[in-house]
């Protein structure tokens, strides 16, 4: 009798924890399940972190650091955020496998299309001076910026260093707008170009990659990249050491175990370790609906530098030269899903217009520019 009367105690004073905080982030937490589930959006990251979600806003859940009788109880997540996250250990190996799985070859063959990599990056700075004006301080608003990358181990890893306790809406909204970027660049590129813009065609001229060229490439980007901005090396470094495992002809097996073992261990680890930031204490307040709302702004004003630098490059260049201006949008990290939304938009202007390599030649160039981005923020503000 002793011990049901314990625990029922025990029972009643978890219920009585429960805070409207922690109910609305069960409440996202199923949101992000049915995302997954239903939607197919990121289904591999946001089940993860749904369910984790889920888990960090029960009262007294062992998943997190409790005290226990004046004693430090650590908890499962808790640890493996600070083994993975903290450590910035977790978004370096997804970026190994990131590459592993990327094509360069047709950037490779068609060098201009980096151009708009960059281009598109130039949301991040814009959606960062914004977020200053708004009165988030200067590392807070970098880490609201580079949800503009569209990458999110590079958001995971720069907010982490420059404002950790915005690093679940960070990373919830950087995610997730990479599975909308079909749905977010749509209506962007549309106002921005006309039909006869969209349906302009580009001569596409299959050119051989040497083996030479697949394996200095990566090569010569780490060593570039990380002389222009030095804090970028890991990021960088990591991303183009997956690509080599993939391009040198001699590592098969280690590509494909980046491509798949790690990828999809490391995925599940970092979505559930990511909500270990999640709580209600700390995701439900008025910032964090700003925040996503500033990462939407982010993916479009991506979407518009991309597409304005096209349009910016075609007053100078011949008429044979000529780019869709719909390809610079493609130019922001969220592969490959803009390359195909390119492609999809530029067939409904014209039923035999072909862009799609042209798309993903600048899509992969974001993967790039992106990890540039953020290297650069972390040369200026550390």
């Amino acid at each position: 009798m002793d011990m049901a009367h314990q625990l029922l105690l025990y029972f009643g004073k978890t219920l009585s924890a429960f805070t409207y905080k922690e109910l609305v982030m069960i409440l996202v937490g199923l949101g992000l399940i049915y995302l997954a589930v239903v939607k197919d959006f990121e289904p591999n990251l946001l089940l993860s972190m749904g369910f984790g979600t889920i888990l960090v806003n029960i009262p007294f859940s062992s998943a997190l650091d409790q005290l226990v009788d004046g004693k430090l109880s650590e908890g499962a997540l808790s640890l493996l955020f600070n083994l993975g996250i903290a450590t910035e250990l977790f978004p370096l190996l997804i970026f190994i496998a990131v590459g592993a799985m990327c094509d360069f070859s047709p950037l490779i063959s068609n060098p201009r299309m980096f151009v708009f990599g960059l281009a598109a990056q130039g949301g991040i700075f814009l959606t960062m001076g914004l977020a200053l004006l708004m009165g988030f301080d200067i590392n807070e608003a970098a880490s609201i910026g580079i949800i503009g990358a569209a990458d999110g181990p590079t958001s995971i890893y720069v907010s982490n260093r420059f404002a950790p306790h915005l690093l679940g809406p960070i990373s919830v909204a950087a995610y997730t707008y990479m599975a909308l970027v079909p749905l977010i660049q749509p209506p962007v590129i549309k106002l921005l170009t006309t039909r006869s813009e969209r349906a302009m065609r580009m001569t596409y001229v299959q050119r051989d990659v040497s083996r030479f060229k697949l394996i200095a490439f990566p090569i010569v980007i780490t060593v570039a990249a990380s002389i222009v901005a030095p804090p970028s090396a890991a990021l960088i470094g990591f991303l183009m050491f997956g690509n080599l495992l993939r391009v040198s002809g001699v590592t098969e097996r280690l590509s494909q175990a980046a491509q798949n073992e790690l990828a999809n261990i490391v995925t599940i680890l970092l979505g559930f370790t990511i909500a270990a930031t999640m709580t209600g204490e700390r995701f439900v307040n008025p910032s964090t609906l700003l925040i996503i709302s500033m990462g939407l702004v982010a993916f479009v004003l991506d979407t518009a530098c991309g597409i304005l630098m096209a349009k910016g490059l075609n007053l100078f260049l011949p008429k044979h030269l000529k780019v869709n201006p719909m390809v610079g949008a493609a130019g922001i990290s969220a592969f490959p899903m803009s390359a195909r939304t390119i492609q999809k938009l530029g067939q409904e202007a014209d039923p035999g217009n072909f862009l799609l390599m042209h798309a993903v030649g600048a899509n992969v160039s974001g993967q790039i520019g992106s990890v540039l981005a953020g290297g650069l923020l972390l040369a200026l503000l550390s």
